[in-house]
C-alpha cells in the first residue's frame, strides 16, 4: 500500500524565484479555488529574470529528456474551459537530456518583454502570465510547476479629458441635468459632479449613483455580455424640489476597478458606466447611463 501512495508523490521539488522577488511589489491575484496569493507585480517591457531550483526526492535519481522554462501568456474562455489561447510564448531550454540526483538551480531571463495586455479575472474570462517549469520524462509523465506573476501597464493623463453633461426628462413630469467634472478616470480618482432638478412633478424617492463594469466576450452570435455593480452610492433620499442641486463626490479607491479594454487580441472587451437611478413612490425606477474612460495612472513613491 505504501508503494502505491509513493507511485504518486512527485519525483522531485521545483520552485521558482525572481532576482528582484524581495524588493518587487507584491500584489493580491485570485487563484480558481478562490484562494488569493501575493505575486511580483511586472509592467510589458520589464526583464523578467531569475532562478528554477530543482530538488529530487531524497534517495530518488530524476531521468528526464530536458527541462525547460517558458513564459506565456494566456486568456481562458470560461465557456471554453481548460483551452488558453496564448497571445506570448517565449521559451528557454535549461538543460539537456540526463539525470539528476541532487538540488540543481538555473538562472533563467526574458529580456525586455513585451506585455501588451493586464492581468485580468473577470466574470466569462481571464487573462494571465505564468511562468511554466517542465521537466520532459516522456513515459514516465512529465513534471510541470507554475509560477504566476501580475502584468499592470500604466498610462499618461489624457491631454483631453472633456465633461459629461447630460439631460434628461420624463415629458411634463420631470426635468433634470447631471453634470460629471470629466469623462476619463484613473483608477483611484474621485468624481465630482452636480445634479440640476429643472422640474419635478412627481415623488421621488430616493436616487442612487451606480458604478458598472460590462464584459463582453466572444463575437458574432457566440458573444457573452456580464453586467455587474460594483458600486451604489446614495445621492439623496427624499423628495427634491424645483431648483435643487444635489452635488456628487465619489471616490473610486475602494472598489475594484480596472482600465477600460477595448478588443482585447479579438478575445474581451471591458466598459465601465456611471448610472444614475431614480426611484419614485410608487417604486418605479428611472435610469440614466454614461459611458465613462478608466485607465491606470502610474503611482508617485
Amino acid at each position: 500500500m505504501n508503494f502505491i501512495i509513493g507511485a504518486f508523490k512527485p519525483a522531485c521539488h521545483i520552485s521558482v524565484s525572481f532576482s528582484d522577488g524581495k524588493s518587487r511589489k507584491q500584489v493580491p491575484l485570485k487563484k480558481e479555488n478562490g484562494q488569493t496569493l501575493m505575486v511580483p507585480l511586472f509592467q510589458s517591457q520589464e526583464n523578467i529574470l531569475g532562478k528554477i531550483s530543482i530538488e529530487p526526492v531524497s534517495g530518488k535519481k530524476v531521468e528526464h529528456n530536458g527541462i525547460k522554462v517558458e513564459l506565456l501568456g494566456q486568456i481562458e474562455m470560461y465557456f471554453d474551459k481548460g483551452n488558453f489561447y496564448d497571445f506570448t510564448s517565449l521559451v528557454r531550454e535549461l538543460d539537456v537530456p540526463g539525470e539528476l540526483y541532487e538540488r540543481k538551480t538555473y538562472p533563467f531571463e526574458f529580456s525586455t518583454v513585451e506585455m501588451p495586455y493586464e492581468t485580468y479575472n473577470g466574470i466569462n474570462v481571464r487573462l494571465r502570465y505564468v511562468l511554466k517549469v517542465t521537466i520532459n520524462r516522456g513515459y514516465a509523465g512529465s513534471i510541470v510547476e507554475y509560477q504566476d506573476f501580475v502584468v499592470w501597464n500604466y498610462t499618461p493623463p489624457p491631454a483631453i479629458n472633456n465633461s459629461i453633461k447630460m439631460e434628461v426628462g420624463i415629458e411634463d413630469c420631470l426635468h433634470i441635468e447631471f453634470e460629471y467634472n470629466k469623462s476619463k478616470y484613473h483608477l483611484k480618482d474621485v468624481i465630482i459632479g452636480k445634479i440640476y432638478f429643472l422640474l419635478v412633478r412627481i415623488k421621488l424617492k430616493n436616487m442612487d449613483l451606480e458604478i458598472r463594469r460590462r464584459e463582453s466576450t466572444g463575437s458574432g452570435v457566440n458573444t457573452h455580455v456580464e453586467t455587474e455593480t460594483l458600486a451604489k452610492y446614495e445621492l439623496m433620499d427624499g423628495a427634491p424640489v424645483r431648483g435643487e442641486s444635489i452635488p456628487i463626490r465619489l471616490f473610486l479607491s475602494p472598489y475594484e476597478l480596472t482600465p477600460t479594454y477595448q478588443n482585447i487580441n479579438n478575445k474581451f472587451s471591458v466598459k465601465y458606466y456611471l448610472n444614475l437611478v431614480l426611484v419614485d413612490e410608487e417604486d418605479r425606477r428611472y435610469f440614466k447611463q454614461q459611458e465613462i474612460t478608466m485607465f491606470r495612472l502610474a503611482e508617485t513613491s
